[in-house]
């Protein structure tokens, strides 16, 4: 019977807006102008950094990939997003949801790893300058770059095995306005406490672990800097590090209220605030926290568009 019932869900409806009635139409525009301005401030900072040679350094290149990572990343929930908030049914098929799951979880794990390896790169060229360029080389950031997505999508094809192995015979009814691993699993039939603790372990292995390095991390990158004599000299060396920190701030922050916690918590209100937080504000936050707070890169930006802008008429 259960096997019965696990073959009869073929779509799901994603109820998560549901209940704003004609306040959808309004969220749509702002979420529409959110992705659009988050889309574009991605490219010009991809493209800044591979037009600009000063950019070509490990710290860019790791810039550049988690740029890349978060368009693919909003490109996952954002347009089916969209179009549910205009459609009178907001239903997605089985396999589609399992998709959406898949990428979101893979993109989302890839970029925790991808932020602790620039808290380690800064590490890196703060505490030993010296041997930045041998530690960091080329082969390196490449290879970090390579583990960060194997790991990440590694772990999201666990998580997907262990989310839709469960028997759907309940509802097909998740109460968020994506497949999430939270809503998706509590519409199984069985007993998931065991699946359950196996996804909040790896939710410490993707998130804890990484915040716990990046912070011992800061710990020696802080006593480096007090230690230089320059006040000019500290004055930089903590300019490159705040835009970095103010990333995994939120990331971390936002993404660890959601997933560090028993599903049997989870606030299907308080929770989908949180996660428009991480789905749709936080990939426009990091281009504008590097952009606007880096003067290096506001200087390439002006350099690029001087060089590719129309010729003046006399």
């Amino acid at each position: 019977m259960k096997r019965q019932n696990h073959s009869m869900i073929t779509e799901f409806i994603l109820i998560g807006f549901s209940n704003l009635g004609d306040m959808q139409i309004l969220l749509f525009f702002i979420f529409l102008l959110v992705y659009l301005t988050t889309v574009m401030a991605n490219v010009t900072i991809t493209t800044v950094i591979r037009l600009d040679r000063t950019l070509h350094t490990p710290m860019y290149f790791f810039l550049f990939v988690l740029s890349c990572s978060e368009t693919c990343y909003t490109l996952v929930i954002v347009p089916k997003m969209l179009i549910n908030l205009l459609s009178p049914v907001p239903a997605i098929s089985f396999s589609g949801c399992a998709a959406q799951l898949y990428f979101f979880v893979g993109f989302a794990c890839t970029n925790c790893f991808l932020i602790a390896v620039m808290g380690y790169d800064r590490y890196v060229a703060i505490c030993n300058p010296l041997n930045y360029t041998l530690i960091v080389n080329r082969a390196t950031c490449m290879q970090l770059v390579l583990a960060s997505s194997f790991c990440g999508f590694l772990i999201s094809v666990v998580v997907n095995v262990l989310v839709f192995s469960v028997p759907f015979c309940a509802s097909n009814r998740i109460n968020h306005f994506f497949c999430d691993i939270s809503p998706v699993i509590k519409l199984g039939c069985t007993d998931t406490n065991l699946k359950e603790m196996v996804i909040f372990f790896l939710s410490i292995l993707v998130l804890l672990v990484p915040f716990v390095l990046i912070f011992i991390s800061y710990v020696f990158i802080v006593s480096t800097i007090l230690k230089i004599s320059s006040v000019e000299g500290q004055r930089k060396a903590f300019a490159t590090c705040a835009s970095h920190l103010t990333v995994v701030i939120v990331h971390y922050g936002c993404a660890s209220f959601i997933y560090l916690r028993p599903t049997s918590l989870y606030s299907s209100d308080k929770d989908r605030l949180v996660a428009v937080t991480y789905t749709v504000i936080t990939p426009l936050l990091n281009p504008l926290v590097y952009t606007l707070r880096n003067k290096e890169v506001k200087t390439a930006l002006k350099k690029v568009l001087s060089r590719y802008s129309l010729p003046k008429t006399v």
